[in-house]
Formats: structure tokens, C-alpha cells, sequence
């Protein structure tokens, strides 16, 4: 076991502990924080196994500081003493009746720590550990699975898959994230039950996309969704793509594209996947399929917009350097600009050719000084409604029009601006 540097969590979750067994309760740290530790790293949150039951966690620790999150289940909430010490859940020791909705259990019972450790998923995630001794509890195997590097279902893969069908993503998460290799019997299942994935909310489905994509360990996860036929049962859209690109040609550039892709977000590796699904020709319609991808996995407005952006965008960055100015700097002063740029990036690299327009656009960005990429505009509408122009196309039109020779660098002042509209005007009038 690794030392561990103090933490407010890690002291909260200690003394919880303390405080549980003063009260009668065994009360040991399970699941992912006890994994994290014997690999030396320090826990992003910190979950409790005890014999005491909701009722008792909620009397011990008081009403104001708890919150029955699954209470059914076994499971309270604690809220620390102040912020920096987080939150911690606390779990009943429980084995779990039929599963009936491929997610929760139709019944629990309360049980001992050996019991509750067989009914969780992966045996790396199925260990114990008291604090308050630094001893480790494992009655699965997980500790020797942990230094083989393997991600090996808790007895019967086909029943632990059965029970929560989410599990199988969760299978390739873990195996891509640690680097690990996937346990044979394990990958076999998963296989097996691929087609049942489509039980899972889009919801759990689209947050577990997430969370691979947006790791650098995402080429690995995406080679393990082909190879165990997930892919297309969790973008089943990829299915129609009459292109090579679905290929094991085109999948193997996807992925090769994933692996040098730098960016910590999500959404230019979802939009790598995705770019096969966008219609030939300009306008909205071209990433309507990839829209319709992103509101099924239930993706934030924000998050759908910026997929779709860079899907839309990258054809615009080929060939940067010969656009006129009013293309290239609304481009470059989107919000996520950065992000089409690190995704050009990657598929130049995948392709084995130099980023040539990723390298001018990093360029002429650093010749640029305070708002010359998006300046304020020369004129607005209430300078049109001056000049009695009625709102409409035409409205918008004009105002585009001087916005474009603006951003194109021939209109330098409001006057010069007025001055083109007032022309502009009297044009449209005498046609």
C-alpha cells in the first residue's frame, strides 16, 4: 500500500470511520478509493461499507448532514464539516435480490463484508480497507489483479453483466484508463450480451462516452468498443455510414486520430467519430445526423453545439491561408477555435502529412494585437433604421455586407463604414 498524503477527504473519511465503529458499526472504505490507493494514487472521492443501516447513519450523524440518496438500497450521503472535506456515501453492507430492469435490484438484503464484495462488479473495485489499521480486505482477488493489470469481472461475468448491462462500458473504461488488459472471460461476456446495452438509459450511456473520450487513454477505449462489438450498438448511427469510412481501414484512422488527439474535452474526439455522419455541401443540415446523435445521448445545448461546430468547421480550416479575412477571423474567435485546431492537428498526424493549416493559424494568431480578430462593428441597426431601411433580409444583408469589408480590412473607421452603408442604400433603392 502506497502512503497517502493528508487530505481533508481522506481525514473525513477516516473519521467517519471512527465514528461508525465508536458507535458498534463495522465500517470499512470500499470500491474505487481503495483501488486508487494500492495503485498510489490519490482518491478523487471516498465511499464507506457498513453494517449500519440508513436509519443508524442518519441518527449518528444527524439529519442535517445526511441526505437518503438511495436509502432503499442502503446508501446515505454524509456531508463533511466544511467544504474542502466533501461528501461521503455510506452503504449498508448488502447482497442484492433479481435485477429486474437490467440496473437495480428488485431487493436487497443487509449481509456481511464477503457477501457484499461478490455482488460488485470488477474484482479491482471489490476490496476493502480499514484506515484506522492501513489494512487491506480482500475476498476477490482484486489486489492480484490490480498488479497483473487485469480487469476481470467478480465471478460469473455473464450474471455481473446480466445484473447491471451499463457494466460492460464501465469494463472498457477501466481497462482503457489503467492501461490494463481486459480479462478474457470477461471480454467473452461482453460480447455475448452487446445487444442488451440498448436497456441502459442514453443518459448513463452518453455520461460513460464521455468520461472515455475525454481521457488520453481514448484510442484505447475506442479499439476496445470495436472489439467488443459495443461501438455500434452505442452509436448505432455509424451503421449506415455507406462510406469507407467504417471500415477497419477508416475505424483504424479514427482511432489513430484519437491517440494524438491533446485536448482534455470530449467533444473534438466525439466529433472525429462523428464526422463521417455529415452531409456533403454547406448549410445547418450537413450535421443534422450528428445532432441527432448528441440530444439521443443526452448531451448538454452546449455540448451539442460544439460538436456540431467542429464537425461543420473543419472543412473551413482546409486550406486557411487562401479564405478571405472575414471567414478566417470568425473561425479563429469562436470560443472553440482551440479545439478544431487540436483536432486538425491530429488527423495531419494520423495521416502522416504536416499540419500546414493549423501551423498558419498559430501563426497569423500571434501577428495579432488586442481586438483585431473581432472587432466591434462599424455600424448597427439603428444606423439602417436611420437611413429607413426596413428590417428584413435585405436588413440583415446590408448589415453583413459591412461587417465582411470590415473584418477584410477595407473599411477602417465608422465613417468609412457610413459612408459604404449610405452607398449601399441608395444602390438597392435606385435597383
Amino acid at each position: 500500500m502506497h502512503p497517502q498524503p493528508e487530505d481533508p477527504r481522506r481525514r473525513f473519511a477516516a473519521d467517519m470511520v471512527r465514528t461508525l465503529r465508536q458507535n458498534g458499526f463495522e465500517a470499512l472504505w470500499a470500491g474505487g478509493c481503495v483501488r486508487d490507493q494500492v495503485l498510489g494514487k490519490l482518491p478523487k472521492d471516498y465511499d464507506i461499507a457498513s453494517t449500519a443501516t440508513p436509519d443508524d447513519v442518519i441518527r449518528i450523524f444527524g439529519r442535517r448532514r445526511t441526505v437518503a440518496v438511495g436509502a432503499s438500497f442502503g446508501v446515505v450521503m454524509v456531508l463533511g464539516p466544511d467544504k474542502s472535506a466533501g461528501q461521503i456515501e455510506v452503504a449498508t453492507f448488502r447482497s442484492d435480490g433479481e435485477y429486474l430492469d437490467g440496473r437495480r435490484p428488485s431487493s436487497v438484503v443487509f449481509c456481511r463484508p464477503e457477501e457484499d464484495a461478490r455482488r460488485r462488479d470488477f474484482t479491482i473495485n471489490g476490496m476493502f480497507f480499514d484506515p484506522l489499521s492501513e489494512t487491506l480486505i480482500d475476498y476477490v482477488g482484486g489486489c492480484d489483479d490490480l498488479a497483473l493489470g487485469i480487469v476481470r469481472a467478480i465471478g460469473d461475468p455473464v450474471a455481473r453483466f446480466t445484473e447491471d448491462k451499463l457494466r460492460m462500458l464501465r469494463a472498457v473504461r477501466f481497462t482503457a484508463t489503467f492501461g490494463f488488459t481486459l480479462d478474457a472471460a470477461t471480454a467473452a461476456a461482453v460480447r455475448e450480451l452487446r445487444g442488451q446495452i440498448c436497456q441502459v438509459s442514453e443518459e448513463r450511456i452518453g455520461q460513460e462516452l464521455k468520461r472515455m473520450l475525454s481521457h488520453a487513454s481514448r484510442e484505447h477505449s475506442f479499439r476496445l468498443l470495436q472489439q467488443t462489438g459495443l461501438l455500434q450498438e452505442v452509436l448505432p448511427e455509424l451503421r449506415h455510414v455507406s462510406s469507407h469510412s467504417m471500415d477497419k481501414e477508416g475505424l483504424t484512422f479514427i482511432g489513430q486520430s484519437l491517440m494524438h488527439l491533446k485536448s482534455e474535452q470530449f467533444e473534438p474526439a466525439l466529433a472525429l467519430i462523428l464526422r463521417s455522419l455529415r452531409h456533403r455541401g454547406a448549410g445547418k443540415k450537413s450535421t443534422t445526423a450528428i445532432e441527432s446523435v448528441c440530444r439521443r445521448l443526452k448531451l448538454s445545448n452546449e455540448e451539442t453545439t460544439c460538436v456540431c461546430w467542429l464537425v461543420e468547421s473543419f472543412p473551413v480550416l482546409d486550406d486557411i491561408r487562401s479564405r478571405p479575412l472575414h471567414v478566417r477571423k470568425p473561425l479563429l474567435a469562436h470560443p472553440n477555435s482551440e479545439l478544431l485546431l487540436q483536432m486538425s492537428a491530429a488527423l495531419a498526424v494520423a495521416a502522416n502529412r504536416p499540419s500546414t493549416d493549423v501551423d498558419f493559424c498559430r501563426k497569423y494568431l500571434s501577428t495579432l494585437h488586442g481586438d483585431e480578430l473581432c472587432p466591434l462593428p462599424l455600424v448597427d441597426g439603428q444606423d439602417l433604421m436611420a437611413l429607413n431601411v426596413p428590417q428584413g433580409p435585405a436588413f440583415r444583408i446590408l448589415l453583413a455586407t459591412i461587417r465582411n469589408e470590415q473584418l477584410d480590412e477595407i473599411l477602417a473607421s465608422r465613417t468609412d463604414a457610413l459612408d459604404r452603408l449610405r452607398e449601399l442604400v441608395n444602390a438597392s433603392t435606385v435597383g
